[in-house]
């Protein structure tokens, strides 16, 4: 049966998020005007779809690192759940990068709705960076299905009757040098 919606893009960036470089503190991706507020029981329906796309640069050291990305709510109550939808620590590459692109793409479903809300998420996340991916000219960028190195699950428990704030956090790894990371794109769409 159909849920009689349309798919709507809740928000984009208009500018780049400012650049993270050197710090291992979970940190927003995003410029303040691309957080974006879900209204009280958004997720009011089982099935009901949230869609991040988002792109930007990265910088590594020629040496072992990660990354991490994930999705973070901070309801009314200021409750801030992180790991709504989570990359999990993925390794990158020992070859050393400079301002390389990378795409990830976040698809998260509302399994749970009320008091302990859960999202079913799975994703993707390109880019030369990934560890093993060739340099360009000798066969491009390689990929990471999300989570990292895990079965697909359910994403942190929020409650979905409160207005949720949405944001993008990325980790950077505590081994040696950090790599440096930049958003230049980014939209949350709603898919239903």
């Amino acid at each position: 049966m159909s849920l009689v919606t349309w798919q709507e893009t809740l928000i984009t960036a208009q500018v780049d998020g400012t650049a993270v470089a050197n710090s291992t503190t979970r940190t927003t991706l995003l410029p303040p005007q691309a957080v974006f507020t879900l209204k009280p029981n958004f997720f009011d329906t089982i099935g009901k779809q949230l869609l991040i796309k988002a792109t930007g640069r990265i910088s590594l050291p020629a040496s072992a690192t990660t990354a991490r990305f994930d999705i973070n709510f901070l309801d009314s109550a200021a409750v801030n759940v992180i790991g709504v939808a989570d990359s999990g620590v993925m390794s990158l590459n020992t070859a050393g990068k400079t301002n390389v692109n990378w795409m990830l793409e976040f698809l998260m479903t509302a399994r749970i709705i009320g008091a302990v809300a859960q999202l079913q998420f799975q994703g993707r996340w390109e880019s030369e960076a990934v560890i093993g991916s060739p340099v360009p000219t000798a066969g491009g960028s390689g990929f990471f299905t999300l989570p990292f190195n895990a079965a697909p699950g359910l994403g942190a428990a929020f409650n979905s009757a409160l207005s949720q704030q949405v944001d993008l956090r990325f980790t950077q790894n505590t081994l040696g040098t950090p790599p440096s990371v930049q958003l230049h794109q980014y939209s949350l769409i709603a898919l239903n």
